[in-house]
């Protein structure tokens, strides 16, 4: 599978935002994106369907003509973490099914993956977002609001990533709410401590076109030459 993984070092950084801005960008290059959420709480109730609103973001953005239970077929109304939801629900999951769930057969697409919540947060009753990360055996992309104390998450997320064996395709600095201190440079202390690409991602603003050049250059390089921190 080519593609990457988009977790985050909490709930609420940006991650579809990045998701979306990625899709386009890689859309425009003609490049087939295949959005996938393999499970997303907190759906909005509309007569009586459950609407994902990330992952038909995701699906819009990539200009998908798959169906949407194909881009998110597990979804809950209470806005809790997936499990939670799915145990109010009377459901459990399992790593398998999300695997099963973001697979397909396009051997051309690139699949892009949104997880739930941050890197360990849980996704099923036997795994968290790292566990479907690895038995996808994706790149990641970790997304993390450009705001103070952000060092010590990124630092815990990049030491769990080491730990899990997972490559790291860069760390998006995003500003969702237009507040970004201008006493900081937080890009330039996590590079003073990582040696790993570090993207700024302002609000409402353009995706960054290294960014999208470090993602596309995954569909052609092997994982060993991604950097492994």
């Amino acid at each position: 599978m080519q593609g990457v993984f988009i977790t985050g070092t909490d709930t609420g950084v940006g991650k579809t935002q990045i998701g979306v801005l990625l899709a386009k960008a890689l859309s425009r290059k003609n490049i087939k994106v295949i959005p996938r959420k393999p499970v997303e709480s907190g759906c909005k109730i509309i007569g009586s369907t459950l609407i994902p609103a990330d992952a038909l973001a995701l699906k819009q953005a990539a200009g998908y003509k798959g169906e949407l239970r194909e881009v998110c077929p597990y979804r809950f109304a209470p806005p809790v973490s997936p499990v939670r939801a799915a145990q109010m629900a009377n459901k459990a999951l399992t790593t398998e099914q999300l695997v099963k769930a973001c697979q397909h057969e396009d051997g051309h697409g690139f699949t892009l993956v949104e997880g739930a919540g941050g890197l360990y947060s849980p996704m099923s009753e036997d795994g968290l977002n790292a566990d479907l990360a690895m038995a996808l055996k994706l790149p990641v992309l970790l997304v993390a609001e450009d705001k103070l104390g952000v060092l010590n998450q990124v630092l815990l997320n990049a030491e769990a990533l080491d730990m899990c064996g997972l490559s790291l395709v860069g760390i998006v600095l995003n500003n969702p709410n237009n507040s970004r201190d201008r006493y900081m440079d937080n890009a330039a202390d996590i590079k003073a401590r990582l040696d790993c690409a570090v993207f700024k991602q302002n609000y409402c603003g353009n995706i960054s076109d290294d960014l999208v050049s470090k993602v596309i250059a995954v569909q052609t390089s092997p994982v060993s030459e991604l950097l492994v921190l």
